[in-house]
């Protein structure tokens, strides 16, 4: 017999009584029935009941173990009576008689307890993680995020993809984050970076004539921690194409994706129809660009039906340039209740309030109520009513100013009313490109004009669209948004030395530090470099909704935490003086 294991946890049947056998794994928990231990046994596939009583030659090593020990026994499979058979476990039909057990590990008194469902601080799960993985929630979502990246590499496979390794060492690159830099000690004062993505890399495999490629790739950014956001490193799936446009990048992973969340989706519905989105309009129209389609709401531009009407406050606002007054369709929404406690919403979020008009039943008729309704008068209102295709019971919510002054907000008071009205369907995942992105922003503040997204992307038009009003220049550049979140990001690539030169030129890169920054890839691109495309989908964020978890952190195995520190492990900590001599660095204290 094997010394630790004849059978796993999960694998003893009816079939099997009568044998003896050999089991091994932690103490999920012990009981006591009258004079009876009974130990559940569990190892990474599942969970056997074992028992000794007093005629058990191991009853007295038995009466000794502890929650979380790891043990062997060897013992008898015995069939349950018939009343105490658990379907609701493989092995539920039998348990093991113990006639010897071994402690391979004791476990001394637990931080944190692995059975039962007990909530604890997160910086004791994660400094504990080790036993936080034990649990069975934990262990699911880790065997779902390693069976997810096993389907993407098969249907990649599928696709005529292979996989290729790009470096984990570079040099730093502006990718839109901060880099993680590595000191260099055969180059003292010289650094490395780890890579924010393997972007330029997959490029040069398309110049090197690898027609496609992708890879599970680790990516390292140093950024500030949110919910759906690792503060260090993170996975994705990298793809690239050659000779690809946009809608072949979409055709491509489009089957990917959807395969995925059918496979792993616990059976919610997967929308097959995934709309492509302008970016301007997503904002329009849902406040983000990772719009949430769950929810039906749709925002409306109404600022024509304000322009000189009797609500002073936005009549005045529209004559300034640059302004509108946008709509959130309420559906069912129609209480004051409900409009006083979205107005609180907005108040908290920063902004001074919503206006809000909402439609009831008086005498009979349909009258509309609400500060608003009375300043503007019953024909605007009603050209409003008819616009947002609202009735009884439905109210409608203002938001007035600069867009960008007021978007995100709208965004999340669109999101609050789906979900608070019961309008948000929570049992799909919902996926839509936005496409169309502005190549460039400008800083409100200083002016100066900078790349808005990827700035390897290819404009919409070459070299003629750079020769117009920048912020009017589009790039194929693409993001899938599913269920709120932005699941992939994409661009077809800038390919041609001048168009690339003259795209940073706009951004205030001259040709000398374009050179000088991404001197590899330029020269790359003199030889006979194909039209080329891709995307990168987030691995974690993917399992994040799959698992139907809020948190990134509890799909991933050793995550750090919100200070993007490892207490588990003691990082980040400080280096030694050998190391610093080596490295030839000081180290200067904060003042």
């Amino acid at each position: 017999m094997h010394a630790y294991r004849s059978h796993t946890c999960a694998q003893l049947t009816s079939a099997e009584v009568g044998q003896t056998v050999r089991l091994a794994g932690w103490v999920h928990r012990v009981r006591d029935h009258g004079g009876i231990l009974f130990i559940d046994l569990r190892d990474h596939y599942g969970m056997t009941q074992v028992l000794a009583d007093p005629d058990s030659p191991a009853f007295k090593d038995v009466e000794k173990v502890r929650s979380e020990w790891c043990i062997r026994i060897d013992g008898t499979v015995k069939a349950r009576d018939p009343e105490l058979v658990n379907p609701k476990i493989p092995t539920g039909e039998i348990e093991v008689f113990v006639r010897d057990l071994e402690v391979l590990g004791a476990a001394e008194e637990l931080p944190l307890m692995v059975f039962g469902e007990q909530e604890y601080p997160e910086e004791t799960r994660l400094k504990y993680r080790y036993l936080d993985l034990r649990r069975e929630k934990m262990q699911e979502n880790m065997k779902m995020r390693s069976d997810v990246v096993a389907s993407i590499r098969r249907r990649m496979w599928d696709k005529e993809f292979r996989e290729h390794q790009t470096p984990i060492i570079t040099a730093s690159s502006p990718e839109g984050a901060r880099d993680f830099l590595v000191p260099s000690r055969l180059h003292p004062g010289k650094f490395y970076a780890l890579p924010q993505a393997p972007q330029q890399f997959k490029q040069l495999l398309m110049v090197s004539g690898f027609d496609k490629y992708f890879q599970i790739a680790p990516c390292f950014r140093d950024e500030d921690p949110r919910a759906d956001r690792s503060p260090t490193d993170f996975y994705q799936l990298d793809m690239e194409m050659s000779f690809a446009t946009q809608q072949d990048v979409f055709d491509t992973i489009q089957p990917v994706i959807q395969g995925i969340f059918e496979e792993f989706g616990g059976g919610r519905a997967v929308d097959a129809d995934w709309p492509q989105i302008a970016y301007r309009d997503a904002l329009k129209w849902y406040g983000t660009d990772k719009p949430d389609l769950r929810c039906p709401i749709k925002m409306q531009d109404v600022s024509e039906h304000f322009r000189g009407s009797g609500f002073a406050i936005f009549a005045k606002l529209l004559e300034q340039d640059g302004t509108e007054i946008r709509a959130i369709p309420a559906p069912k929404g129609g209480s004051r209740k409900f409009c006083d406690r979205m107005n609180a919403f907005a108040q908290k979020e920063g902004l001074p309030g919503m206006g809000y008009i909402f439609w009831r039943e008086a005498n009979g008729e349909m009258e509309a109520a609400g500060p608003l309704a009375k300043n503007i008068g019953p024909e605007r209102t009603e050209a409003i009513r008819q616009q947002l295709g609202l009735g009884i019971g439905d109210a409608a919510f203002f938001l007035g100013g600069k867009p960008e002054s007021f978007v995100k907000v709208a965004g999340k008071a669109r999101t609050v009313i789906g979900e608070e009205l019961g309008l948000t369907d929570a049992g799909r995942f919902a996926f839509a490109w936005i496409v169309d992105f502005p190549l460039y922003e400008k800083d409100e503040e200083t002016g100066k004009v900078d790349f808005e997204h990827n700035p390897f992307s290819m404009p919409q038009g070459g070299m003629d669209a750079l020769n117009g009003d920048p912020l009017e220049v589009l790039g194929f550049q693409y993001d899938l948004a599913c269920n709120g979140y932005e699941l992939v990001s994409g661009a077809i690539r800038n390919h041609k030395p001048e168009i690339m030169f003259k795209a940073f030129e706009i951004a205030g890169y001259d040709e000398a530090e374009v050179r000088k920054r991404f001197g590899g890839m330029v020269n790359a691109f003199r030889f006979g470099a194909p039209p080329h495309g891709g995307c990168a989908a987030g691995i974690d964020r993917i399992v994040m909704l799959l698992a139907d978890e809020q948190n990134i952190r509890e799909v991933m195995l050793f995550p750090m935490n919100q200070r993007a520190e490892d207490l588990m492990m003691g990082a980040p900590n400080d280096p030694t003086n050998e190391q610093l001599r080596e490295l030839n660095i000081r180290i200067v204290p904060q003042e």
